[in-house]
């Protein structure tokens, strides 16, 4: 019996995970853009909140990247707490797609799937595929799961918990937030659950607060997203924990009323035992939404007091480009492009402040604000060129066509510079997993080459924010050193090899961070060049 039940979990959880990474392909990977798009509002977050989630089939997916979105600077706490009430609506999708029982068909739709995944070589139709072959994945889990579990109504230990559910409402809620944080998925859980009401293994009574714990269940691996990440978005993690609780308090207090609502709905349409659970879930998170969404700023309120200290969320989006500015007045517009690019070479500097640390201390939490920065390098690229683009097609003088050119330019070198720091970090990972050790002589000499790469690249980012042709020739002087430096740690490496100090793996982790480090200097020095030409 465990091992049915547990094989036909296996094959639901699968099965949803795969249906919903065949949807996110299909809808061309681009939810990141229709989040921080579309949640301009309270409303449009809990639709946007809604769509992604019946897209993803994962209501702790679209929580995770919301979470992340908040984190990164792409969203604000009051858009996050949106999203997070519309992805509990968009969740009972699943059940509803559940109790439409389409069991019989299962197999001939995984046929059709399996043949559009193996016998077709366009992504659209393997996509498809991979969208049929999850939805019938789904039902066989479910139909295994429910054969397993068929014993269980002639076991009078499961017989005897039922009933105390039933006359025990919060043991019916415990269960269910227990059940849903081992198995971090609620669209499982409520499965199951309809699963066993179906077979009369529970009454509806013990059926809801066991559907309003899955709920509380669900919110942990917002939680896990939300460890190590930045404050704003531990108290969008919160927020989801304090919604789904209230919820379930609110809905416990009526729940005799709630219960008599459900049975009614039942006679009403004439609805199946797993139809019931489904409009009873989809129900419950309306409700709760209706009943909270306007109290949004109070719960922003709550969880910044309950989770206090400044946000240090690093801010992807543009700060000084204004398209109105183009065709008004171009030579502005050029400037505030110039103030966005020296913004993207800033971010190039602690990214590479934040993996000298991340080599020095092996603290992940570098390693992950390095790649928030690398990110956040290339949003700014993607909308700065775009911008300058746009400015081309208006009349510029000859000197602001130069500087124009040497812009883009420098877009260019700094987002190489990010590439860099991204390489460098891969490195240390591939050290740290494969337990290279270099020698204190080694770290020594990558900090120091680090630290004058570091400095190099900062002087010419004021450069680019100041014009200044003296600091421009300190930069060219600079990454002369550090060519000069390369070389002699070359050397070194070289003898340390040979007397045995240093291992051949070790070897190669030190020469490919010297020489990430040594294009780092190429690309600051091209930006400081910029400025010594005549005609910039």
């Amino acid at each position: 019996m465990i091992f049915h039940f547990l094989g036909g979990l296996g094959l639901f959880l699968f099965a949803i995970k795969f249906m919903g990474d065949g949807l996110q392909k299909a809808a061309g990977d681009r939810l990141r853009d229709i989040l921080d798009r579309f949640t301009t509002n309270p409303i449009m977050g809990v639709l946007v909140g809604i769509f992604v989630t019946v897209l993803i089939q994962s209501s702790s997916g679209t929580t995770v990247i919301t979470v992340g979105l908040v984190s990164a600077g792409f969203m604000t706490l009051r858009q996050a707490i949106g999203v997070i009430m519309g992805a509990n609506i968009g969740t009972t999708v699943t059940a509803f797609i559940i109790g439409i029982d389409v069991g019989e068909y299962a197999y001939p739709i995984m046929a059709l799937g399996a043949i559009l995944l193996f016998f077709f070589k366009k992504n659209r139709i393997q996509n498809v595929g991979q969208i049929l072959f999850g939805f019938a994945g789904l039902f066989i889990g479910l139909e295994m799961m429910s054969d397993g579990m068929k014993p269980l109504r002639e076991w009078p230990a499961f017989i005897d918990m039922t009933l105390n559910m039933s006359d025990s409402p919060i043991l019916g809620v415990i269960v269910g937030t227990i059940f849903t944080l081992i198995v971090q998925s609620s669209s499982a859980t409520v499965g199951i659950l309809q699963g066993l009401y179906a077979e009369g293994l529970i009454d509806l009574q013990g059926a809801l607060p066991v559907l309003f714990g899955d709920n509380i269940g669900t919110t942990i691996t917002a939680i896990l997203a939300a460890l190590g990440a930045s404050v704003a978005a531990r108290r969008a993690a919160a927020t989801h924990v304090l919604f789904n609780v209230v919820g379930t308090i609110i809905f416990m207090i009526i729940l005799g009323l709630f219960t008599s609502y459900v049975e009614w709905l039942a006679t009403v349409l004439n609805l199946e035992p797993k139809m019931q659970i489904a409009f009873a879930h989809g129900s419950f998170n309306i409700a709760n939404t209706l009943i909270q969404l306007p109290f949004i700023g109070v719960w922003a309120y709550v969880v910044t007091k309950l989770i206090p200290g400044e946000d240090s969320a690093i801010e992807y989006k543009p700060k000084h480009l204004d398209e109105a500015l183009i065709t008004q007045s171009p030579a502005i517009a050029l400037g505030q492009a110039r103030q966005e690019v020296v913004r993207m070479g800033e971010f190039a500097v602690q990214g590479l402040e934040e993996t000298l640390q991340f080599l020095k201390t092996s603290d992940m939490t570098h390693a992950n604000l390095t790649v928030q920065l690398e990110e956040a390098i290339n949003v700014l690229d993607e909308k700065t060129t775009d911008y300058l683009v746009t400015l081309s097609k208006q009349s510029l003088s000859n000197v602001d066509s130069q500087v124009h050119h040497a812009l883009l330019d420098s877009i260019r070198d700094i987002e190489r510079i990010g590439d860099h720091f991204e390489n460098l970090v891969e490195l240390i990972h591939f050290k740290g997993n494969n337990r290279v050790r270099l020698s204190e002589q080694a770290l020594q000499e990558l900090e120091n080459m680090f630290k004058l790469t570091i400095e190099t690249v900062s002087l010419a980012v004021q450069v680019l924010d100041t014009r200044d042709e003296g600091l421009a020739k300190i930069v060219i002087d600079k990454e002369d050193q550090i060519d000069e430096m390369e070389r002699k740690l070359r050397k070194r490496h070289i003898h340390r090899l040979n007397q045995g100090v240093c291992s051949g793996s070790a070897g190669i982790v030190f020469v490919d961070i010297a020489s990430n480090l040594e294009r780092i200097g190429d690309h600051a020095v091209n930006i400081a060049e910029a400025v010594l030409d005549d005609n910039y």
